[in-house]
């Protein structure tokens, strides 16, 4: 009886043994379940973060926003340590500590956005200072370019300009030439040589210069021949084409007829347009010294232009109707006179020739050369009627005196500078 009830106590004790063994154990396991957990946080915490922002921007980066931060989806939740006793279990921690790493990596993602920003900001600054430096020696190379490119510019309008005048002082030329020279034409049919040398194959014009041209025509009675130099524009020349709209000036042709010594007899006259005729008479010997400015009447030139000449009766017998009708008539100056610029008859013109015929006309376009034929055709006319004139013995007696007295005031004018001068020379030897 007794050993049976010790029997019983020692598995009664060894029962609650085991109990207390048992429960221990599954207090354990619920710790090490723990530590699983929160190592298994740790690692999906560190693969779970995103790369840091970075942009091309040179502005700052923005800031994290508190979103991107990950956080853990639950809550911690109690565990069975919370109910461990603490003088049983020495150095183990009550609570496990939340992880502070997330907020080290937002922090190194922001640090290391902001020393992006600032190498943006100090490259972008030092692109500026570049491009400040760069500024005044980019202005001073286009400065020297823009004068560069204005020389050049400048050259080449005046190579285009160059070749451009020539070619239309050329076409001008020619256009006079096929009008007034060519076969059947008014030179043709009162010359009998047209061309500045003898032989059929001759030029008709010579090129002096780029706007000169000449025209020579000889073989009629009367005179020993004719000179036609034409005066162009300046075409060639930019600066000289350029002056021209400021200060326009004209296309001019002067006719030379070299008179005959035996046929031409005492005869100076000039017809002139009245805002020319002070130019002319300082210009002329000739005229400066005997010819007189004649009144016009009734049936005389148009007021536009003034007759001088030695005698009323030269006038009167070189201004015929047939010459009023064909250009100086009132009716015929404002039609066919308007390229109209003087005519001098004289046998007493400064030069080789002594009796000359001059006429100059001012040149019309390429395209309208018969607004001049009435102009060319006063040569011939005037080369006939000259040749056959002759003064009356009045006429004649009167135009030697008038020219006895201008050489006799000349020669004293001669005298008297001679002893101006010889007295100027002895009082300058006295002192």
């Amino acid at each position: 009886m007794s050993r049976s009830f010790s029997f019983i106590s020692l598995a009664l004790i060894f029962y609650l043994f085991l109990h207390h063994h048992l429960l221990v154990a599954s207090q354990f396991e619920g710790f090490d379940a723990e530590d699983d957990d929160v190592s298994d946080d740790t690692s999906h915490l560190h693969h779970s973060l995103p790369p840091p922002l970075i942009t091309q921007s040179h502005s700052s980066l923005p800031d994290l926003e508190p979103d991107l931060i990950p956080e853990s989806d639950t809550e911690p939740q109690s565990t069975p340590l919370e109910y461990w006793d603490e003088d049983e279990f020495e150095g183990l921690p009550t609570e496990v500590e939340t992880l502070e790493s997330p907020p080290l990596i937002t922090e190194n993602i922001t640090t290391h956005a902001d020393s992006k920003t600032l190498d943006l900001n100090t490259s972008s600054e030092a692109q500026e200072n570049n491009t400040s430096t760069t500024d005044p020696l980019m202005k001073k190379k286009t400065k020297s370019y823009a004068v560069e490119i204005a020389c050049v510019c400048f050259l080449i309008a005046l190579t285009i300009n160059y070749f451009v005048g020539k070619r239309e002082n050329e076409r001008l030329a020619l256009a006079w030439a096929a009008k007034f020279a060519s076969k059947d034409t008014i030179f043709q049919k009162n010359f009998s040589l047209l061309g500045v040398s003898e032989g059929e194959d001759s030029p008709l014009l010579l090129k002096e210069s780029l706007n000169v041209f000449k025209f020579y025509a000889s073989g009629r009675k009367y005179c020993h021949g004719l000179l036609a130099t034409m005066e162009l524009k300046s075409r060639h020349d930019l600066i000289s084409r350029l002056f021209n709209l400021v200060v326009p000036c004209k296309d001019e042709i002067t006719f030379e007829v070299y008179m005959n010594e035996e046929t031409m007899d005492q005869v100076v006259l000039a017809v002139v347009r009245k805002k020319a005729v002070k130019t002319m008479i300082k210009e002329t010997k000739d005229l400066r010294r005997s010819a007189l400015i004649l009144p016009f009447g009734r049936k005389w030139v148009s007021e536009e232009l003034a007759v001088i000449s030695e005698s009323k009766e030269v006038a009167a017998n070189m201004i015929t109707d047939s010459v009023l009708d064909l250009v100086f008539g009132d009716n015929a100056v404002d039609k066919y006179g308007k390229h109209f610029i003087s005519m001098h008859i004289s046998d007493q013109h400064p030069g080789k020739h002594k009796k000359v015929l001059l006429f100059k006309f001012s040149l019309p376009d390429a395209k309208h050369m018969d607004d001049i034929v009435r102009l060319v055709l006063l040569i011939p006319y005037y080369i006939e009627l000259v040749g056959r004139y002759r003064l009356s013995s009045q006429a004649r007696i009167k135009t030697e005196s008038g020219r006895q007295k201008a050489a006799e005031e000349v020669m004293h004018s001669i005298i008297s500078g001679f002893e101006i001068n010889g007295t100027v020379a002895n009082s300058t030897d006295c002192k």
